[in-house]
């Protein structure tokens, strides 16, 4: 097979691949975005592949870590498909199978998500046909290269070999490549191995120009119908969501207000970040490759499980309930020590124990399981939503409904426990049960059961390797012990003497804390570190951990350089 050969398959392989991608969002409009084959495909990737894997994913593109994933699995489909392109001009039923066989991955992938039901699968199955039928256009039908040169042809047989009495032909035998050298009689073909050798081809054919010219326009025009499709998909899914349902909800005044945050909480200081973090800026980590679209109207919430009472609520009746609004940092189990993956902010909800009093939780249920609509569980202590904490069921952040992305309509917000085991976004189930009867979606990933945030600081400014002056600098970051609070802030500077930095006023034990210390810079390279002790007396400790199992710990060191 020549290279012109195999690269004009693999256009064809990936032409293919691409209709079929790209066909497949605007079907998977109809039946629900979850269901579009690289959607479904990469779901299942993020729920098989090793927890090492993810976090790795997150360490190296934090919160864009999804797209990330659909980039990399659409890679990798398109050099799959390269291949079921070449093997389909050796064998058309070959390149055939490699599609149908992918159809048969997205279609298993979008049948086995939660919620799913059989439409699920069209969009692959649509997908697939198409992409197949792309195929055979280019390998066999209208678009076919002309010739495929996957072997030379066999030149038919020459002429018997003249006898000495016969006359001298005057033609000259032609090979697919051009004429064959004749010997001086003129009468029998000449080849490397002899006068009698079979004829041998000068190379394979040229390919016809008005065939490469077809080949080339077809390809072109099918890709941009591909992504048109694919974006056009998509663009239409944003416009059936519930962006506008979101938009006409006025939220209800709380009965209880949050504490005005004090003068002098927010240093304003460059790098520093803000005491509020505004939504835009709000990390998110989920393993949701497509944001749920929940319909306020017709969202329940189902409180059962080991319960006296089992209850469902509407979206009316929270709203109906006196609301509480409180400040709350949330962390992310995968914030590395000095990450970025926490905010604070103003929520607005109802008290969920309120709504477990109104259960009757049994007395050994000392599990809440919170289900999200796409099938996420976490769990979380029973006793930590009845101890008196600010543990909410969220319909506002920030003084407007929750945003989409994070969990609209409702979400869960709980103060000193990490997101993995208590932050459900777009919950639809509270489900009362036993640590010892059920596992959440993380612990058989390799992740503790238990998650209470952990105490730690953060360095924001300097940032590492930043060049300073010589003289007075500034040294101030975040601190966070959720539910227990900060009692002091320490910084270090090339592991000499603890210096306490000042702490900045706070609103509660629930947030997290500025703090500030002025350092007199001296020229040279220089390793600042920061360390924390909470309310309890406990001082984050040196000792380097992993975020697997239960979250970093350590003490941020930042080298910066005076000049």
């Amino acid at each position: 097979m020549s290279t012109t050969s195999r690269r004009y398959a693999a256009l064809a392989g990936i032409t293919a691949a691409a209709v079929a991608i790209g066909i497949a969002e605007p079907v998977a409009v109809l039946t629900g975005p979850r269901s579009a084959p690289l959607v479904a495909v990469g779901g299942v990737i993020v729920d098989a592949v090793p927890e090492s894997l993810k976090q790795l994913a997150i360490d190296l593109f934090g919160t864009a870590d999804k797209i990330a994933l659909l980039v990399g699995t659409a890679v990798l489909l398109g050099a799959f498909a390269a291949l079921f392109g070449v093997l389909a001009i050796r064998r058309l039923a070959l390149g055939l199978a490699g599609i149908a066989a992918f159809g048969a991955i997205g279609v298993a992938a979008a049948l086995t998500r939660p919620g799913a039901d059989l439409a699920d699968a069209l969009p692959s199955l649509v997908g697939a046909g198409l992409g197949a039928l792309v195929l055979w256009l280019f390998i066999a039908g209208p678009f076919e290269l002309n010739p495929w040169s996957w072997s030379p042809p066999t030149p038919p047989a020459g002429p018997a070999p003249a006898s000495p009495g016969d006359p001298v032909s005057s033609s000259v035998p032609v090979s697919p490549g051009g004429p064959v050298p004749v010997s001086p009689a003129g009468s029998v073909p000449v080849t490397p191995a002899g006068p009698t050798a079979a004829v041998e081809p000068a190379g394979p054919a040229e390919v016809d120009p008005d065939s490469r010219r077809r080949f080339l326009t077809g390809s072109g025009v099918l890709l941009g119908t591909a992504v048109v499709a694919g974006l056009g998909g998509r663009w239409l899914a944003g416009r059936r969501g519930v962006s506008a349902a979101r938009d006409a909800i006025r939220l209800p005044a709380p009965v209880a207000p949050a504490p005005a945050v004090p003068a002098g909480a927010d240093l304003s200081l460059t790098q520093l970040a803000p005491y509020v973090t505004p939504n835009f800026g709000f990390y998110r980590i989920d393993t949701a490759l497509v944001v749920p679209q929940v319909d306020p109207d017709t969202w329940r919430l189902r409180i059962h499980g080991r319960v006296g009472k089992e209850r469902t609520y509407s979206y009316a009746d929270l709203l109906a309930r006196p609301l509480v609004e409180r400040y709350v940092t949330l962390a992310c189990v995968s914030n590395e020590v000095g990450g970025d993956l926490i905010g604070n902010a103003r929520w607005l909800g109802v008290p969920l124990r309120e709504l477990l009093d109104e259960v009757e939780p049994d007395d050994d249920a000392d599990q809440v399981v919170g289900r999200s609509v796409d099938g996420w569980t976490c769990g979380t202590p029973t006793a930590a939503l009845r101890d008196g904490r600010d543990a909410l069921l969220a319909v506002g952040m920030n003084g407007e409904p929750l945003p989409v992305e994070h969990g609209f309509p409702v979400r869960m917000v709980v103060p000193g426990l990490y997101g993995y085991v208590s932050a459900c976004k777009w919950v639809t189930e509270l489900e009362l049960t036993r640590f010892a009867d059920f596992d959440a979606y993380w612990v058989p990933r390799g992740w503790s059961a238990q998650g209470p945030i952990k105490t730690q600081s953060r360095i924001d400014a300097p940032r590492g390797r930043n060049r300073l002056t010589t003289g007075p600098v500034t040294i101030a970051g975040v601190a966070w012990a959720q539910h227990r609070g900060i009692r002091r802030v320490e910084v270090r500077v090339d592991d000499g003497q603890w210096q306490e930095a000042a702490l900045a006023p706070t609103v509660s034990v629930d947030t997290w804390v500025q703090w500030s210390w002025r350092w007199d810079a001296t020229p040279g390279e220089h390793r600042l570190q920061v360390r924390a002790t909470d309310a309890t007396g406990e001082t984050q400790t040196e000792r380097t951990q992993d975020v697997v199992p239960d979250g970093a710990t350590g003490w941020h060191t930042v080298t910066v350089t005076v000049r």
